[in-house]
């Protein structure tokens, strides 16, 4: 029995498209043709239905519309993201969203081009799929017909997992059943961008291995970029969609979405909900999720702004007082920023970066735009010289913040010479500011952070040693750097370790508490590493001990504590094991979340047991 036609082809331009023709006698009809007035245009065509695939773009006519699955950091309605299913963006022809009525509204002319540009930009970076539908049931005018089809496929459109897989015959199969409609005809056209979707696939296969793109592999990735043309904007797009789809930042990032859309349709958001989004946050960098991830949701917010206002905090109110200060109109007013002022505003940010107030960002945009209007205006240059002082001290604060945070928080993130000299030098210039600056901004606060692991609270002191050392001549920087190094790699191994040995407990192991065991257990480890080339010599006794301790610690609080923590909901039970056990929060966090999701438990009394959540 046949089911469709297709076909298949290439244009010069690395744009794959796919045709098919599906449903009642579609076997039986022809489809397409080669346009008579240019060859290089495939046309494809039903009655008052036409869509032409051109070597820079497509053009259409009559019903239908488009679809893909969106990319994170696609402009996203707020009423579909706040819906979890869904996942695709549907485009029908002829139609507009009327803001004051909240309501689609649907048009008689459907007719338009589409330059494939416009096509990977606007939709999916890699695929995209276009469709229309034929019958004679459907309905006299296009302006019902799209009303129609619309209600019957949108909500499956939307959430349609097949889309994003690319499997055109479940599309296709959903589709026909969906419309429900007798003699229908269904013409579904398929277009890929191949530089793209390699660039896509590279990418993928790079950071899904390990969540780290080495210097090596991101210069193969910049070759292959430049080969295929494709532009800085693009290939940030990808990489950050790639990233969100990996298992581990997924549940991340949607969890954080979940929380920021429930607060904005309740027009408000509670200490709770803050401390979890805070906590999320502090998560995304030790699990190196981008922050544009976050800053897209952010922004969502803040563009409706929906979340009901609050007393303006002290430290913005000083901020404010500042920069404002730098404008003062009348002549007799001296307006300077001095040391004091440049400690409020270096207090300010950092107090805005733990609270995500984004207060202080808008107010120094707004300065930024003041000032600019103000030199055109005619005003003194020494106010673009104070603004610049400003500005040159922030700048300072975002690096170093960066860089101490992925050296804390990240797992293998290697710290370069450039970098070091880059925060020595930042150090000397906070500290001229005020003695012990420096640690004040960026250490201090870290250090007390339950959420810093073994490994990056090591990393931190070294650092701070190490500075310490070299400013005083004692070290050099490259010694600082070797000891950060080999705490990277001891780091590494830590971990390839504890992966390779839960997974060997899990699989053949039901005891492991025995020497005999334990060291039958090392050799068979070792021996897997080397065969994966993961190790090279022998795996430290003291190590490979403390990846036993570790696992077991683990299976105490899952199997003993956790239970008895949720049925008396006792907060300091579980305080007191994970401040003294040194287990990593982030991977207990994890544990936990699987015991809730496995044992059906309400969410709400896990983020209720997390001291600091209540």
């Amino acid at each position: 029995m046949y089911k469709d036609i297709r076909l298949h082809g290439s244009l010069e331009n690395s744009i794959e498209y796919y045709a098919v023709a599906a449903g009642v006698d579609a076997h039986k009809r022809y489809f397409f043709n080669l346009d008579q007035s240019s060859e290089s245009e495939l046309r494809f065509f039903s009655a008052n239905n036409e869509f032409v695939i051109g070597t820079q773009g497509i053009r259409h006519r009559g019903n239908g519309g488009s679809f893909c699955e969106y990319m994170f950091g696609v402009d996203q309605p707020l009423t579909d993201m706040a819906k979890g299913d869904v996942i695709n963006r549907l485009v029908m022809y002829g139609t507009h969203y009327d803001k004051k009525a909240g309501t689609l509204k649907f048009g008689d002319r459907t007719d338009g081009t589409l330059s494939y540009d416009k096509i990977f930009f606007d939709g999916n970076a890699v695929t995209n799929y276009f469709f229309f539908l034929h019958t004679d049931t459907l309905a006299p005018s296009v302006r019902e017909q799209q009303e129609i089809i619309l209600r019957r496929l949108g909500k499956t459109l939307k959430r349609s997992l097949a889309i994003g897989n690319g499997d055109d015959n479940s599309i296709i199969t959903d589709i026909l059943r969906t419309i429900d409609m007798e003699g229908v005809q269904l013409f579904l056209f398929k277009l890929i961008n191949t530089r793209h979707e390699e660039y896509r696939n590279l990418f993928q296969s790079l950071y899904f291995r390990s969540k780290r793109i080495a210097d090596d592999e991101f210069a193969l990735l910049t070759d292959l970029a430049v080969r295929n043309g494709i532009d800085r904007y693009q290939q940030e797009r990808i990489r950050i969609d790639v990233m969100y789809k990996h298992p581990d930042n997924r549940r991340i990032v949607d969890e954080y979405r979940n929380i920021l859309c429930s607060c904005n349709i309740k027009g408000e958001i509670n200490r709770l909900e803050n401390a979890r989004l805070t906590r999320l946050k502090t998560l995304s960098v030790r699990n190196k999720i981008p922050g544009a991830l976050f800053y897209t949701l952010d922004e969502l917010l803040r563009k409706d702004r929906k979340m009901v206002e609050t007393e303006e905090s002290d430290y913005i109110s000083e901020t404010r007082q500042i920069l404002e200060g730098l404008f003062f109109s009348e002549r007799q007013i001296e307006s300077h920023v001095d040391r004091e002022d440049m400690l409020k505003l270096l207090h300010a940010k950092k107090m805005a970066a733990e609270h995500r107030n984004h207060g202080f960002e808008e107010i120094l945009l707004d300065a930024s735009k003041a000032c600019d209007e103000n030199i055109r205006d005619g005003a003194d240059i020494s106010l673009l010289e104070e603004f610049s002082y400003i500005i040159t001290y922030l700048d300072r604060y975002d690096t170093t913040s960066q860089v101490i945070n992925q050296l804390a928080f990240m797992e293998n993130v290697r710290i370069s010479e450039e970098m070091l000299r880059s925060i020595l030098g930042n150090k000397k210039e906070f500290d001229t500011l005020r003695t012990n600056l420096f640690n004040s901004l960026f250490i201090d606060g870290i250090l007390e952070n339950k959420y810093l692991g073994n490994y990056g609270r090591k990393k931190l002191i070294t650092l701070v040693r190490g500075l310490e050392d070299v400013e005083t001549g004692r070290r050099l920087s490259a010694d600082v750097l070797d000891q950060l190094q080999a705490i990277d790699r001891e780091e590494q191994l830590f971990l390839i370790l504890l992966r390779h040995v839960r997974e060997r407990i899990r699989n053949f192991y039901s005891k492991f508490n025995t020497k005999a065991d334990q060291a039958t257990l090392k050799r068979e480890v070792t021996d897997e590493l080397h065969a994966k080339k993961l190790l090279k010599g022998e795996v430290n006794n003291e190590l490979f001990n403390e990846t036993i301790l570790t696992i077991q610690k683990e299976a105490i609080y899952l199997h003993n504590l956790l239970p008895q923590i949720i049925a008396e909901k006792d907060i300091s039970l579980r305080e007191d094991f994970l401040d003294n056990s040194g287990l990593d929060r982030f991977y207990v966090e994890e544990l936990e979340l699987e015991y809730f999701e496995l044992n059906g438990l309400p969410l709400e009394d896990l983020y209720q047991i997390r001291k600091g959540l209540n």
